[in-house]
């Protein structure tokens, strides 16, 4: 008698069927665990590129190009060649700058002030105090304006009423270009004070109380005490707050636009105003991107050299 082999099974021709349906399983697992955060991010990184990076992108090339709609045409470097002869750009420039040296330290000299005499205050009575400083940052920039464009009247503005009835010249504060240039740094001082005063004040109730009592026990009054504690320990946030004001006061538009319109005789006209009139008003977009640019270039060196001379010393 001749042994027979056994009958094949189903389920050794089926071995292999399951494991390679795990992997596939596991596999697919897989691709959705990588592939989920991108889904996620996607919303978020589209409205990025389409809002954002392709505006950047396309400016950039139309700062090399003159023209308008299908009459655009290259132009090389022409444009920001036009910036250094043209005069209404550097009185632009001018303004600009003359606001921000004046107005930028005015405003976060008061800032830091009103904080450390609201961190001096009663704990409870604080939180009314920084309410109160820091409603002026949520009006709106536009309604600002129009608010000090009445106030600032020469013949019936409430400023010069209160002049007149305490006996002192009244000023055209919107018709004269010096005069009018201070306008602008009031509305700004009166608008973004109370904002850094509240970062400064959260700076400040950062600072250990054992500081200051060590200091006192030294012998060390209030100045001492606030040059020697307060301003270091406040370091980062002076650098930030003065980054910020600079790169807020460069960009500046809507306050000169709404009280003065740039005038008189474009003793307020900022940067900000004549790229808008450039690309807005003359439809010389290849020109206001040049200046967007040249505006671009201009707040990096400034806030390059601001984090020198503000920033960590021991870094």
């Amino acid at each position: 008698m001749t042994a027979t082999a056994p009958p094949a099974t189903p389920s050794a021709a089926l071995t292999g069927k399951p494991a390679k349906e795990a992997v596939r399983a596991h596999r697919r697992a897989r691709l959705r665990r990588t592939a989920l955060p991108y889904l996620l991010l996607a919303p978020a990184l589209i409205t990025f590129g389409v809002f954002k990076a392709y505006p950047v992108v396309d400016s950039l090339l139309l700062s090399f190009s003159t023209g308008s709609g299908t009459a655009t045409r290259a132009a090389g470097l022409a444009n920001y060649r036009r910036l250094l002869d043209d005069p209404l750009f550097w009185t632009a420039l001018r303004n600009t700058g003359e606001i921000l040296v004046v107005q930028v330290p005015l405003m976060l000299g008061l800032a830091l002030l009103m904080a450390v005499g609201i961190n001096s205050v009663l704990v409870r009575w604080r939180a009314v105090w920084r309410l109160g400083v820091f409603m002026p940052a949520v009006t709106g920039l536009v309604a600002t304006g129009v608010m000090f464009a009445f106030l600032l009247k020469r013949d019936d503005g409430a400023v010069n009423w209160l002049l007149d009835a305490a006996g002192l010249p009244t000023v055209d504060w919107l018709g004269e270009p010096f005069w009018a240039r201070m306008s602008v740094v009031l509305v700004l001082t009166w608008h973004y004070t109370g904002y850094n005063a509240v970062i400064y004040l959260a700076g400040l109730q950062g600072i250990p109380r054992e500081l200051y009592e060590a200091a006192m026990v030294d012998g060390a009054g209030p100045v001492r005490r606030f040059t020697a504690i307060t301003v270091p320990a406040l370091r980062p946030v002076l650098l930030f707050t003065v980054v910020l004001s600079t790169i807020g006061t460069l960009q500046l538009f809507d306050e000169p636009y709404v009280l003065t319109g740039g005038g008189p005789d474009n003793a307020t006209l900022t940067v900000s105003m004549y790229l808008y009139q450039n690309g807005f008003r003359y439809f010389d977009f290849g020109y206001a991107s040049a200046i967007a640019y040249a505006l671009t270039l201009l707040v990096a060196v400034l806030g390059a050299v601001q984090m020198r001379l503000v920033g960590d010393k021991d870094r």
